[in-house]
């Protein structure tokens, strides 16, 4: 890279890098060229608005999204193993061009709960009756993803603690949604997460964050799950956010996932994704 730097013409100084790189990298190119400047929030600031042409191709893989979630609450019985799971919500994009970026799966019985949130690797464990079966997707369509959050119930009705927990879930989501538009503070999000302590719960990951060819911030956790992030930050028309209230228990054994992409406008949000919203039935 020096040399075809050098042969470029480039000049100490001028030399800017843009995305990871590496300690080894940055002193061979420091030690040529002099300081590296770092264009990564340069980049960042340029992808947060999107055009209407990228939001075309977004929907398409919010659409896969939905598929890959709807495999899932389908084929969520009583016998198939997470990773089988895993298969079926493939399959219903693969064949339609598109690729994984991630689905993560959890399920536990909802009488005796011992995970909170979908894990990164699905295990060989069974799916049986009882069963609360939660999943984080995000299918692309050349580097354009959605990303979608369910939670199904398998053959049975949600029990109290469940029906509690996916409530504060949905109260704390429809109050996020009801500050989202542009102009408004990344600040003012953080306060509307207060619900959900309010409720007696907490929250395990980000419940918004920024998206669309990255993981972008504001990233935003809730007022005992705090992330560092700039509250005068402001939403912009045109931006990407996923809103992911992520409600678990105190003791961390039993939780909920909701919620999915959603596009700022001037007056609001606008949803990407097609996919019915609230607390499922799988099967």
């Amino acid at each position: 890279m020096v040399k075809e730097l050098e042969a470029r013409g480039a000049k100490p100084g001028r030399v800017g890098v843009m995305g990871p790189l590496g300690f080894e990298g940055h002193g061979i190119l420091s030690k040529a060229l002099g300081p590296i400047a770092g264009l990564g929030r340069d980049y960042v600031r340029l992808r947060k608005v999107k055009s209407a042409e990228e939001l075309d191709w977004f929907r398409i893989g919010a659409w896969m999204s939905d598929c890959g979630m709807a495999a899932l609450r389908d084929h969520a019985r009583p016998g198939i193993t997470e990773r089988q799971l895993a298969n079926e919500i493939e399959r219903a994009y693969v064949g339609e061009g598109g690729s994984t970026v991630i689905h993560f799966i959890g399920s536990t019985p909802m009488a005796n709960p011992s995970v909170p949130a979908p894990v990164q690797f699905a295990s060989a464990r069974k799916i049986a009756k009882g069963d609360v079966v939660f999943s984080e997707i995000s299918a692309n369509f050349f580097e354009h993803s959605g990303q979608v959050l369910r939670s199904y119930i398998v053959g049975e009705e949600p029990n109290p603690l469940y029906r509690d927990l996916h409530a504060a879930a949905d109260v704390c989501y429809d109050a996020v949604l009801k500050v989202l538009r542009a102009g408004a503070k990344a600040g003012d999000v953080l306060e509307a997460t207060r619900c959900v302590e309010d409720a007696g719960f907490l929250t395990v990951d980000d419940v918004l964050h920024g998206y669309g060819g990255g993981y972008f911030p504001p990233v935003i956790g809730s007022t005992t799950r705090a992330n560092p992030f700039n509250p005068d930050e402001e939403f912009v028309a045109g931006q990407l956010v996923v809103v992911q209230p992520n409600v678990v228990t105190r003791d961390h054994k039993a939780g909920v996932q909701t919620g999915e992409m959603v596009l700022i406008t001037e007056t609001g949000v606008e949803r990407m994704h097609q996919l019915e919203q609230g607390f499922g039935r799988a099967g």
